[in-house]
């Protein structure tokens, strides 16, 4: 091999490698976060479970990538151990997927219809397609797909350019002797094991072998070591993604290293066993790319056939290499919903969306919470209520500080259309989810100042409050669920109630200064009133802004000043119907 055949081999390692990565990610992004969902959901079924490891791994081309997810799952604690081990031996099956593809790279006919199956004959097509595409689409899921099949062609073009480089080597003594030291099944496996633990993926380890097996070089006694080795080396990643995780989720990435571990070693004694009492032929021959994926799927097979029914053996091994203390900590409510903010998720954008959506409708619940709490306050002092109400706005705080520095780190990643309206969405809103809970807690410290000076509102005081009181209620909870469901006719309700609202802060006012004036309220409660109403509005004010980033951010030149101008029109009689219902519903007695 020249210098020149040698940096052509590297040229086309790189060009596979790449493809494979860009073929995925178009994948991931063109599943739009659902297999992730499906995983999510994942009932404790094991077939149901093994089923859909296979299926997520074959559609996002990356047993890591799924063993990666499920740790964080786990980390999460969305997912319970006992699921993520069926998901798991699933995923290295659905890994083989790829060793099948790229065998097609091996079909050998002078038919004109069967070449036609040869990626060398279509992948051209395919990437002058999916360029076109590219440059040309302006919708996202034909760019999404336009991005597989360039993947794919840039894929098989690696392939192509790494085997006619090295197709010269069958001739080099050198290089068969190399191959027949890898005979001996502990050096192969070494070596598959160490090829596929720096480059971090079994499916391009295995390709990599295919290519090498065109040169007519690699015998079956040589490749089945290395498959075996490449298995365990795709642990790898899984190992470096449980470092600083929670243990479950280490033992998540265990089990994914005890299952191989153990399969292989169980595989290799079985099949050396009787190998040396039959001494199998085929062991001599050539390797092929059809081969290669034939014994690549079937030890994943039957490995996952023997091991599925002792997965509870792997979770107790997994649990006693890593052990309980005997007092674990309580982890608080907050850190229970933010463990869903794991940096895992970052290299799989739709689920780390999803997830800090999660997060943030508990965020936007929590801030509810704490003004309905609040407002009992009000009518019925609690100490109990009053710290809970200044603990929620801790936790809430902390939330935002959290959450905007998850989605700060995924901002900068390739997100989808939906994705990034959700994103921004998010940002946007959680700064109003931290400001509700702070009128929540100045609402308290009203509650508390009348409790402890004994202070009380005049009876048409309180009845008037209490009206205010109900729409600010109501206001909430519609935002909150046009928030959490993406609702945008919910949020289109919002502003109509927010000016109600406000017509209800001026008008109680007013009320409360001709009391003042007969002498039928304190000027020390009047300022108590005052702190209240004008609190109660800026909770709609945030509500308002909250459904207005919901109809801005789905639409791309979305003037927030015009859209309130154009709401208030007088011939807008939809806005003003809306209006008139709620001035009727909450009504000053």
């Amino acid at each position: 091999m020249s210098f020149f055949d040698f940096l052509t081999m590297i040229g086309g390692l790189a060009l596979f490698l790449y493809g494979m990565s860009v073929l995925g990610d178009g994948l991931s992004k063109a599943s739009g976060g659902r297999m992730e969902k499906i995983l999510e959901r994942l009932t404790s079924n094991r077939i149901k479970a093994v089923l859909v490891g296979l299926g997520v791994t074959a559609v996002i081309q990356s047993s890591s990538a799924t063993t990666v997810m499920v740790v964080g799952f786990v980390n999460s604690g969305i997912m319970k151990l006992e699921q993520a081990v069926g998901i798991i031996m699933g995923a290295n099956i659905g890994t083989t997927v790829t060793s099948w593809i790229l065998s097609l790279a091996g079909i050998d006919s002078s038919s004109f219809w069967i070449q036609l199956l040869k990626p060398s004959s279509f992948s051209p097509v395919l990437a002058i397609i999916g360029v076109g595409i590219i440059l040309f689409s302006k919708k996202e899921q034909s760019k999404n797909i336009a991005t597989i099949m360039v993947g794919f062609a840039v894929l098989m073009f690696g392939m192509d350019t790494m085997s006619a480089a090295v197709e010269g080597l069958s001739g080099v003594p050198e290089f068969t002797s190399i191959l027949l030291k890898f005979s001996n099944p502990i050096l192969g496996m070494l070596a598959g094991l160490i090829l596929t633990a720096v480059i971090q993926s079994s499916s391009a380890s295995v390709g990599i072998l295919q290519a090498l097996c065109m040169t007519g070089a690699v015998p079956y006694s040589a490749a089945i070591p290395i498959i075996m080795g490449q298995n365990i080396g795709t642990c790898v990643t899984a190992m470096l993604s449980g470092i600083g995780a929670s243990k479950n989720a280490r033992r998540a990435a265990l089990i994914h290293l005890y299952f191989n571990v153990i399969g292989t070693t169980i595989f290799m004694i079985v099949f050396y066993s009787v190998n040396a009492v039959v001494h199998f032929d085929f062991l001599q021959d050539a390797a092929t790319p059809v081969g290669i994926a034939v014994v690549h799927s079937c030890f994943n097979v039957l490995a996952t056939v023997c091991l599925l029914p002792f997965s509870n053996v792997l979770v107790k091994l997994a649990t006693l290499t890593i052990r309980d203390k005997d007092q674990a900590l309580e982890i608080s409510e907050g850190d229970k919903a933010l463990n869903l903010l794991d940096v895992r998720f970052l290299d799989t954008p739709s689920i780390a969306v999803e997830q800090s959506r999660n997060v943030a409708v508990t965020m936007a619940g929590l801030a509810e919470e704490s003004i309905n709490l609040a407002m009992e306050l009000l009518d019925t002092y609690d100490a109990e209520k009053a710290k809970r109400v200044a603990e929620l706005e801790d936790m809430v705080d902390h939330f935002e500080d959290e959450l905007g520095s998850y989605l700060v780190k995924l901002s900068s990643r390739t997100l989808s259309g939906k994705d990034n309206y959700t994103l921004n969405t998010i940002l946007h809103s959680i700064g109003d989810f931290e400001r509700i809970s702070d009128h929540a807690l100045n609402i308290k410290e009203a509650a508390e100042e009348m409790n402890e000076k004994k202070l009380q509102f005049s009876d048409k005081a309180q009845e008037e409050l209490a009206v205010l009181q109900r729409a600010i209620h109501d206001i909430l909870k519609i935002t909150m669920l046009s928030f959490s469901e993406e609702d945008l006719q919910l949020a289109a309700q919002v502003e109509p109630l927010e000016e109600v609202i406000d017509e209800l802060n001026i008008d109680i006012k007013q009320r409360h200064i001709k009391r003042l004036r007969k002498g039928k309220c304190t000027i020390e409660l009047g300022f108590i009133l005052s702190d209240l109403v004008t609190n109660f509005e800026r909770v709609s004010d945030h509500c308002s802004n909250i459904a207005l980033c919901l109809l801005e951010v789905s639409e791309d030149e979305f003037d927030t000043h015009a859209y309130l101008d154009e709401l208030r029109q007088e011939d807008n009689i939809d806005f003003k119907g809306k209006v008139m219902a709620y001035r009727e519903r909450y009504m000053l007695p």
